[in-house]
């Protein structure tokens, strides 16, 4: 039951993170997901010793992992966004 959450919501916060990046056009449903749950596990492994709090995929949902997860996924964008700009089309 836990991964079901973790995917729903993963979808959610990758959703929120495309809005905020203004990545939304450019991506479905299912990179929606992957961007929420892989943002997760970078926030895990990457932001939550500096702030202090738990990402979604600890099984802990509560507003303060909603948000370092949101911003893992945030994070992620940046840098597809970076590597992007970088390869010539």
């Amino acid at each position: 039951m836990n991964i079901i959450l973790v995917i729903v919501i993963g979808g959610i916060i990758g959703w929120i993170a495309s809005m905020i990046m203004r990545t939304d056009a450019q991506q479905g449903v299912f990179m929606n997901i992957i961007i929420g749950v892989v943002g997760s596990l970078l926030a895990g492994f990457i932001l939550s010793p500096f702030l202090g709090g738990a990402p979604i995929t600890s099984g802990e949902i509560s507003v303060s992992s909603l948000l370092i997860s949101l911003l893992g996924a945030v994070v992620l964008l940046a840098i597809i966004n970076m590597v992007r700009r970088g390869t010539p089309r």
